[in-house]
Formats: C-alpha cells, sequence, structure tokens
C-alpha cells in the first residue's frame, strides 16, 4: 500500500527487452540502495513494482524492476524510455504517516490532460477519465494521478479537474505536464467497493 505522496523523484537509466511482453527497467533515484530489500514495492509513477535488483552505478544510485504485459498494456510503462522521469514512493509502514489516501499501486486506466491552465502559485487541470471509470470519480473524492494522490475538484461526465499547489509542482513531475500528457490513474479504493456493493445490492432483474 502507498499514499500518493510522492518521496522523490526518478530517472529511467536503461530500458532493455527480456521477453515477448516484459521489459526491464533500471530507474536512478536518491534512495540509499542498501535500504532497498530485493522483493520490496515501489510505485513508480503509479504502477507498483517489484524490485529484482538494487546498487550503484558509480555515485548513482539505482534499482530495477520487471513490467510484465498487463501493466505495459494499461498503464503508461509502454512509453517510458531512458531519461524518462517517475513518481517514486516507497511501500507505506505500519506507523508511517498516512499523509494522502490509501493506494494500492494498481492502475485502473489512463487519464489525458484536456487543458492546464496556469494561476498565480497553482495549475489547473482539466482531464479526461476513460468513461468506464468516470462514476469512481466525485467532487472532493481523490484520484491518484501518476502515484500523487490529489482532490478532485469538478466533475462532468468523463472529464475531471485538480488544482497542483507549488510543493507538488516542485517535488513530482507535474511540473513538465502539458495538454495531451497522459497520466496512470487509480481511483479510490473506497468508491470503488461502494459502487460494487451497490451493484451487488440491486434485485436480479
Amino acid at each position: 500500500m502507498f499514499t500518493g505522496i510522492i518521496n522523490d523523484i526518478g530517472e529511467v537509466l536503461e530500458v532493455s527487452e527480456q521477453a515477448p511482453g516484459l521489459r526491464q527497467l533500471y530507474i536512478g533515484c536518491g534512495y540509499d540502495p542498501e535500504t532497498i530489500q530485493l522483493g520490496a514495492s515501489i510505485a513508480c509513477s503509479g504502477p507498483c513494482l517489484t524490485v529484482v535488483e538494487r546498487g550503484r552505478r558509480g555515485k548513482q544510485a539505482f534499482f530495477a524492476v520487471d513490467v510484465a504485459a498487463e501493466t505495459l498494456h494499461v498503464t503508461t510503462a509502454g512509453s517510458w524510455h531512458r531519461g524518462t522521469k517517475l513518481n517514486l514512493e516507497r511501500s507505506l509502514r505500519l506507523g508511517d504517516e498516512l499523509g494522502g489516501h490509501l493506494v494500492s499501486g494498481h492502475v485502473d486506466g489512463i487519464a489525458e490532460i484536456l487543458k492546464r491552465e496556469n494561476l498565480p502559485n497553482l495549475a489547473r487541470l482539466m482531464l479526461r477519465a476513460p468513461a468506464a471509470l468516470s462514476r469512481f470519480i466525485a467532487p472532493k473524492g481523490s484520484v491518484a494521478l501518476d502515484g500523487v494522490s490529489l482532490t478532485v475538484n469538478e466533475v462532468a461526465n468523463d472529464e475531471f479537474s485538480v488544482l497542483i499547489i507549488p510543493h507538488t509542482l516542485e517535488v513530482t513531475t507535474f511540473g513538465a505536464l502539458q495538454s495531451g500528457s497522459r497520466l496512470n490513474l487509480e481511483v479510490d479504493q473506497m468508491a470503488r467497493y461502494a459502487a460494487r456493493l451497490m451493484e451487488a445490492a440491486r434485485p436480479a432483474s
């Protein structure tokens, strides 16, 4: 589990094809590799990925992850290349502060930025969600976009908006986002379970 509070920006150092539908990524990071266990989970711009190697190349710390076909298909990971910047978050530990909201690292789909509006000290993003996910997005509810916990402001059909504060623009990849950028979207788990319970409670037709 994660909180959607980003604690490092990583950079893809190398991408290699391991087999059809399987890629291995080496990601440079600011973490001390000695504190990363093999098999640990790290959220990389949304998707929860498993560490299969870690160490240093000179002074550059890194960890490696395998990305399988399903993740390549349903997230933006298929377009990651050398130099791609990624929002990183290590998994939540018991006793850690839950500063965002509970995030699983299981991406539901991809949202596209329709418009970026730069306001004084803020950025307003208008996005379109996949139609099948729009019912899980509500005003004042939570979403995770590229791993970042955000509060939804307005919703109209499959479009919704979020405001990005200066701190988030500085410590995540969001400062570089523009219209047309595609972001990994994870809807709030509570909304998903509530919708499922309502469906189950409906009488059979």
